[in-house]
């Protein structure tokens, strides 16, 4: 008997496997696109603030809108010292200074350039704090970013110098003005250091409440002139400790002429003893 051949039967259904395919990709893709679109803000904002401050590093981003919480360590970018970078960055801290002062109310906010190089930037204590408190402004926070942006630019180190007026004050937080003068200076420091990116190593924090006025404490204008922060941009490094510790000294004690006598003759401190 002859053996029948069976036709081998033809697989209609063989698109599927194509068709699947397809759909894996089309859904691998759809994932890798929603990955993108759910980047970190924070992080993408860090990686984009670094490209621009590599391509333009005179440059100032935009002021941020967003709410801080100051303990939370950036990124530093530091800026290279480019020809003429100093002149840009003076004038981009004259043009904030003068964006400030067209309120009537800080009209005697300035910038000067001492003879020895130093800068110094007088800033009202209302621009940074309300009356009688140490927390900063939101107002004032695109204010100490630009000033931030062109510290970096400097490269320098900066002293923030607390300062109020005469009429004492006795709270809770703040014993005297020394407590407020202090915490102000801190504060604002930590602003520049941990929501600005400016080196921690190059600031300093200083408080002197109403012992270095600018002018006599008569009338509330004088007075509200007293009320300032004042940052201190250096020319030159401030000599560490140590190092002053180690520099051979010029002269004796007999030659300098160090008194032998107490400083405050029978034990008459003029703190309170306890």
């Amino acid at each position: 008997m002859a053996k029948h051949k069976h036709e081998e039967h033809e697989n209609h259904e063989r698109w599927l496997v194509s068709y699947a395919d397809f759909i894996t990709l089309l859904f691998a893709f759809f994932v890798v696109m929603y990955s993108v679109s759910s980047v970190n803000e924070g992080k993408y904002r860090t990686v984009s603030d670094s490209i621009r401050a590599a391509l333009h590093p005179i440059a100032t981003p935009p002021a941020s809108a967003l709410a801080f919480t100051l303990g939370h360590q950036r990124p530093t970018l530091m800026s290279q010292n480019l020809p003429g970078q100093k002149e840009v960055a003076i004038r981009k801290m004259r043009e904030l200074v003068k964006n400030m002062k067209q309120n009537s109310e800080f009209d005697f906010m300035q910038l000067q350039e001492k003879l020895n190089g130093d800068i110094v930037i007088t800033i009202p204590d209302q621009v940074l704090f309300n009356s009688g408190e140490a927390a900063v402004r939101p107002e004032a926070l695109p204010f100490l970013q630009g000033l931030s942006q062109a510290m970096i630019e400097l490269n320098r180190h900066v002293r923030v110098e607390g300062h109020t007026d005469n009429v004492p004050i006795r709270t809770a937080l703040f014993p005297s003005n020394w407590e407020l003068s202090a915490t102000r200076a801190v504060i604002v420091v930590r602003v520049l250091s941990e929501l600005y990116s400016v080196p921690a190593e190059h600031l300093a924090a200083l408080g002197y409440a109403d012992s270095r006025p600018l002018v006599e404490n008569l009338t509330l204008e004088q007075r509200a002139k007293n009320r300032r922060v004042e940052v201190v941009i250096l020319e030159h490094a401030p000599q560490r400790l140590e190092q002053m510790e180690d520099a051979p000294r010029a002269a004796s004690d007999e030659t300098i002429g160090i008194p032998t006598q107490p400083a405050f003759p029978d034990n008459k401190s003029p703190l309170p003893q306890s």
